[in-house]
């Protein structure tokens, strides 16, 4: 490793593990955990993954989007609350572990943009919405955080005036600030001056709430801790939403910080990184972590060359809290609170919204209803139904888009397309093409744009053109067989053209090739329009006979 690299690494590692140290305790406190877990959870987590992940910048640390996951898994009405947090932890790594090592990244691509969209911009609004209670010192009531989030705010008068005081201070220094040459190292410097005031006004009399009094920082590093196997079954669906979330938002990571040397990051590898990481935060008491954009592109913004400088910030917290837990202990929550409500305000992107926005009606729909739900029910259940929802949308636009069309032959060779004919005459020859997927849910719409036979049909020939479908669902043979059928009582046939061994196996087990017979089923060649031009001049010539009968 070169000198220069090195250096520019250490640099990089200090500056990451710096601004860790408060990104961590506000972590734990969006989880509604001790705040401790969400720094040991940045300091193990980063550490773990950063020998695997195939994503050299990529910083594994809890997410905002799986720390309201976790927030809402209800953990304190567990026996050990403590334990089946790091439980969870393990148990999202294992996911994670086993995606990777099957494969799992090739499923990426089955996420839709829009339902992302609406959990990502929500998640924000959702971290928002459940820290102003710290920053206010006041507590508001209701079901969920958008309830207390109103009820909050309609009751000014509960308001602790230093409390705010601290939390607006903390919040302008960081808008300021972090427009300086301080940059990301803003974020540490205005908590730590918040933090400074709130000390200034409790000596004073006043009661700013701070670390020391909701948790104890222990001076000195955790011990192993065994995940508990009675509240597997418990936390097994919040865990594989932990994965789902810490997967595609380390996709993401993946793809826009790339590796310095120019290699495509390998997603299932980066999986499993993530999945160590959750391992052996969980086994030293932190909480689930995941691929972190915000600490990733800090990583790399402060100069850094190779992963080593991820172990060196891991390095740098662990002697923060080995040294220094009495300072971190002083950390005012409302300051705390103030940089989670900028970081979730800087995570809704109305670029991205209005992207989706323009491509239609359903990607729109999708991410209005995972919007909603990620604010009103567990986000462990709303990021799985807008997966769900955007399946089945997705499977319903489908069903729309199959789109048949009729193939006429001109006198000088050309061919040429038109809408179907609304039924078939007496001794015609008609060519037909469907163009789109043809998978179950359309097998009606297919029915429906078929010419149809009725009491004029006779001694008529309808080829089908199956060119460039891969695959036919054997709802649509059902609906072939009936057509062949109805051709048949009116004297009539059905000849069909494929060029996929698959369709034609379809064709077969659905019973179709034994009402129409193996000679009506004509294979395709790699020469477009041989096959389709050999069908048609026979058909042409089988009506001229039955003309001549």
């Amino acid at each position: 490793m070169q000198r220069g690299s090195l250096r520019k690494d250490a640099v990089a590692g200090l500056v990451l593990g710096v601004e860790s140290v408060p990104d961590g305790l506000a972590s734990g406190l969006l989880a509604g955990v001790n705040p401790v877990a969400g720094l040991y959870a940045y300091l193990f987590g980063m550490a773990g993954a950063a020998f695997f992940t195939s994503s050299s910048f990529m910083a594994v640390q809890a997410t905002g989007a799986m720390a309201l996951i976790v927030n809402d898994t209800d953990l304190a009405s567990r026996p050990d609350p403590e334990r089946a947090l790091f439980t969870l932890a393990i148990l999202t790594g294992v996911v994670m572990l086993v995606a990777g090592l099957l494969g799992g990244g090739r499923l990426l691509r089955f996420v839709p943009t829009a339902v992302m969209t609406g959990f990502v911009t929500a998640v924000g609004v959702n971290i928002v919405l459940g820290q102003l209670g710290d920053l206010t010192g006041a507590e508001g009531y209701g079901e969920n955080r958008l309830t207390r989030a109103i009820d909050l705010v309609l009751h000014v008068s509960r308001f602790d005036i230093p409390t705010l005081i601290v939390g607006l201070l903390t919040m302008a220094l960081i808008l300021l600030l972090t427009r300086t040459p301080l940059r990301s190292l803003g974020l540490v410097v205005a908590v730590a001056a918040g933090s400074v005031v709130a000390w200034l006004l409790n000596r004073n009399g006043f009661d700013v709430v701070v670390v020391a009094d909701i948790a104890e920082i222990p001076a000195g590093l955790p011990m192993p801790t065994l995940p508990d196997l009675e509240e597997v079954w418990f936390l097994i669906i919040p865990a594989m939403s932990l994965a789902f979330v810490g997967i595609v938002q380390g996709a993401a990571v993946s793809a826009g910080v790339p590796n310095a040397d120019g290699r495509p990051a390998d997603a299932n590898r980066d999986f499993v990184g993530q999945g160590v990481g959750n391992l052996v935060s969980g086994l030293f008491q932190g909480m689930p972590v995941g691929g972190s954009m915000s600490a990733s592109a800090l990583y790399v913004a402060a100069g850094a060359r190779t992963r080593l400088g991820l172990i060196m910030a891991s390095s740098v917290m662990a002697i923060t809290v080995l040294f220094a837990s009495g300072v971190v202990s002083q950390v005012a929550m409302p300051s705390l609170a103030a940089l989670l409500i900028v970081i979730g305000i800087g995570s809704i992107k109305p670029a991205q919204i209005r992207s989706v926005a323009n491509t239609g009606v359903l990607q729109i729909t999708v991410m209005a209803v995972t919007f909603f739900l990620t604010l009103i029910v567990p986000l462990q259940f709303a990021v799985l139904i807008g997966v769900g929802l955007g399946i089945i949308l997705f499977v319903a636009e489908q069903s729309n888009q199959l789109r048949v069309r009729q193939i006429h032959f001109e006198g000088d060779g050309r061919r040429r397309e038109s809408a179907p004919a609304a039924t078939i005459g007496e001794n015609e020859v008609v060519v037909v093409q469907p163009y789109g997927s043809m998978f179950f849910a359309n097998a009606p719409n297919l029915a429906a744009q078929l010419p149809r036979v009725d009491a004029a049909t006779r001694g008529s020939v309808v080829i089908l053109r199956l060119r460039g479908i891969d695959q036919i669902g054997l709802s649509h043979v059902e609906v072939l067989r009936r057509y062949a059928t109805e051709l048949d009582q009116a004297g009539s046939r059905l000849e069909i053209i494929v060029t996929s061994d698959r369709v034609g196996s379809t064709l077969a087990a659905g019973g179709l090739t034994a009402i129409i017979g193996e000679a009506a089923v004509h294979r395709g060649t790699e020469w477009q329009g041989d096959t389709l031009r050999s069908v048609y001049a026979d058909a042409l010539e089988r009506v001229g006979r039955h003309v001549d009968e």
